[in-house]
């Protein structure tokens, strides 16, 4: 079998398009090589395909196995073949906080309105499926000081504590989160896309907030009135009100 019967038989990615005329990738595996040779053939096909095509890269259906992302050198395989990075889409927590780090916007998971832009020609047309509800777990609480370098994540609920986080320390919850001390690391809540979740803290002295993809660091924060404040956090559109508790 040849390398290119291979690479068709099992592909990397996915190309769909979407109604706003933004291209996703959809990547499968977690493969940079086989993504640059499977985009170089693409692009040998069609020259003008890519040709600074905004693109959301969706990162929402890696397993777990396949490891962490180098989300910038996704980015610039992409680059080279034509392909401006907008967002990304994705649930899994290394996956945001890269994302983060590199000041690019997280869109929750999401298939709706999606089509493949190749097509088979067999395509049969199936009725949506309902989403599955929801599960909701317990609220996590964590009664001790959150010290530099932990991370503690509430899957699937809010997350209460009720002592002091350190510099360094990173809170992740899908819901609310709430720190009954000073908070002085990072508090990430809604983390995948709930964007109804809040933050509140008695003591804002924090080194990033964030909800749902949307984030404050400490320079932004500490220009605020209510820095030192006991306050709560919530969204509002893509912008964070910070207001008194």
């Amino acid at each position: 079998m040849s390398q290119t019967e291979s690479l068709d038989q099992d592909p990397v990615f996915q190309l769909k398009g979407s109604m706003l005329a933004i291209t996703v990738l959809e990547l499968a595996r977690n493969d940079l090589e086989g993504l640059d040779r499977q985009l170089a053939a693409k692009v040998a096909q069609a020259p003008n395909f890519f040709s600074n095509a905004p693109l959301v890269l969706a990162l929402d259906k890696l397993p777990a196995s396949e490891g962490s992302v180098d989300l910038p050198g996704l980015m610039r395989v992409c680059r080279q073949h034509g392909l401006r990075t907008l967002a990304i889409r994705a649930s899994r927590i290394e996956d945001i906080a890269a994302a983060i780090a590199v000041d690019l916007p997280v869109l929750p998971p999401s298939g709706a309105r999606e089509r493949p832009l190749d097509p088979p020609e067999s395509e049969v047309k199936k009725a949506p499926e309902k989403p599955p509800e929801p599960t909701v777990k317990p609220t996590r609480i964590i009664t001790s000081p959150v010290r530099g370098g932990q991370q503690i994540y509430a899957q699937g609920g809010d997350l209460v504590v009720v002592s002091s986080v350190s510099p360094g320390a990173e809170l992740l919850a899908d819901g609310n989160i709430h720190v009954y001390g000073p908070m002085r690391g990072r508090a990430l809540a809604g983390v995948k896309g709930d964007t109804k979740a809040r933050i509140f803290c008695q003591q804002l002295s924090a080194e990033l907030i964030s909800i749902a993809g949307q984030y404050k660091v400490s320079e932004d924060l500490r220009r605020d009135p209510l820095w030192g404040s006991g306050v709560q956090v919530s969204l509002s559109g893509d912008v964070l009100n910070i207001t008194r508790l």
